[in-house]
C-alpha cells in the first residue's frame, strides 16, 4: 500500500464537486493527515468538467495526481468517469453518479451522449460501483445533494471516523441545509459499507 491515499473528484458545473473536496480535506486534517488537494474549475458556468486531485497521508508533497495513481475516482456524472478513467490504478475503485448531465458539447448538438456509457465504464474500471446518488438525495430531501450522497460513499471506505465526518459536517454546512445532508451523507455511507477498499 502506497502511503498516501489518492482520490480524483470529477464531475461538470454546478453538481458540487469543489464543496465535496472541500469536506474531504476538512475530514482528512481534522483525522491528523498531511492534505494536498488541486482544483481544475474548467467551464463550470457552462456545463463544463470539474475535477480535483486530493491526497492525504502521513506526509504529502504534491497535489497533482498522475495517470494509473489514483486509488479511488468519485465521478458526479457517468461519461466523467469515463473520461477520468486513465488516472485509476490497476485494482483502483471507480465510484460513480447514474444520473447523466449533458456536458454543453451535447446540449448544442455538436456532440452525442454515448449510449454505451456504462459498458465503457466496466471496460476501464473492473471495480466499478454504480450509485443512484441524484435519486438517493431526492430521498433525503434534495437532489442537489447528490454530491454529499458520493461523500458519503467515498467516506466508509476510508480511514476516518464516522465521528469526524459528523464534526465536520456540523461546522462547515449551513444549519439550514444540514440534516437534509446529514440523510444524504447516510444514504451515501450505506451504498459502500462492507466494501473493501
Amino acid at each position: 500500500m502506497s502511503d498516501s491515499t489518492n482520490i480524483l473528484m470529477a464531475g461538470v458545473g454546478g453538481q458540487g464537486v469543489i464543496l465535496a473536496t472541500f469536506l474531504m480535506s476538512e475530514a482528512a486534517v481534522a483525522a491528523g493527515y498531511d492534505v494536498k488537494q488541486s482544483e481544475v474549475h474548467g467551464m463550470a458556468q457552462r456545463g463544463g468538467s470539474v475535477t480535483s486531485h486530493l491526497r492525504f497521508g502521513e506526509e504529502v508533497f504534491s497535489p497533482v495526481l498522475s495517470e494509473g495513481t489514483v486509488d479511488i475516482i468519485l465521478s458526479f456524472e457517468p461519461l466523467e468517469a469515463v473520461r477520468n478513467c486513465h488516472f485509476l490504478k490497476a485494482d483502483g475503485l471507480l465510484l460513480y453518479n447514474t444520473a447523466r448531465v449533458n456536458p454543453s458539447t451535447v446540449t448544442s448538438g455538436a456532440l452525442q451522449y454515448p449510449a454505451d456509457v456504462e459498458e465503457r465504464i466496466a471496460a476501464c474500471a473492473p471495480r466499478s460501483l454504480a450509485i443512484e446518488a441524484t435519486k438517493l438525495a431526492e430521498e433525503a430531501g434534495s437532489a442537489r445533494s447528490a454530491n454529499v450522497v458520493l461523500l458519503g460513499a467515498l467516506a466508509s471506505l476510508l480511514p476516518i471516523e464516522e465521528k469526524v465526518w459528523d464534526e465536520v459536517l456540523h461546522r462547515e454546512l449551513p444549519a439550514k441545509i444540514l440534516e437534509l445532508n446529514l440523510r444524504a451523507f447516510a444514504a451515501g455511507r450505506a451504498q459502500t459499507e462492507g466494501w473493501e477498499r
